[in-house]
């Protein structure tokens, strides 16, 4: 999920990206194993980009957008409900009648804060910003997701996390400590 774009076009980007996800999955039958697989791709793609706005976004709408403390807290809020959801989603086999209700729910969270975002977060932000600033947050941005866990593998480019973290119990929280870089040195950079 690396764009090159500015901040808002990069997290456009990546809803665009998460919401083809969420249709992958809902797109298969009750049971088909593949709904597994796609529920843990579904889980890496959205903490990756929860971490991305808790970093980036939301403290420029803090600094920048008048009352913007109010939407970044309620931002993260659904960031939180949306992580507790995919931590119960965890481990469960897709052919369990939990797993779809869970599926659902995740998924109308994810896309009424995309479309609160696009109609509200973004708009605000682009008028109070200026291109420089959203150009450079979307590099750091870009740099930081995809070194989220060391170098990109040399054959596809794409972050190692997806490769590294097994899926089941405990995979938002493993996920979010490496993306986040918690529990390892940056020695200064990044």
């Amino acid at each position: 999920m690396t764009h090159g774009l500015d901040m808002i076009a990069e997290l456009t980007a990546d809803h665009h990206e998460i919401e083809q996800l969420f249709q992958r999955l809902e797109a298969l039958p009750h049971g088909d194993p593949g709904r597994r697989a796609l529920a843990d791709a579904v889980t890496l793609e959205l903490v990756q980009h929860a971490v991305a706005e808790d970093e980036y976004l939301y403290p420029a709408i803090r600094a920048c957008v008048p009352g913007g403390a109010a939407l970044a807290d309620q931002a993260a809020a659904v960031h939180a409900e949306v992580e507790r959801i995919l931590r119960d989603l965890e481990g469960r086999p897709a052919d369990e009648p939990r797993f779809d209700v869970l599926v659902a729910q995740a998924a109308l969270l994810v896309r009424t804060h995309i479309e609160d975002e696009k109609a509200l977060v973004f708009p605000r932000l682009a008028r109070s910003c200026d291109a420089e600033y959203l150009a450079g947050l979307g590099s750091r941005m870009k740099y930081a997701k995809t070194h989220a866990s060391g170098p990109p593998h040399p054959h596809t480019g794409r972050p190692r996390a997806d490769r590294m973290l097994a899926p089941g119990p405990g995979l938002v929280d493993r996920a979010r400590d490496m993306i986040a870089g918690r529990g390892r040195s940056t020695g200064g950079r990044p």
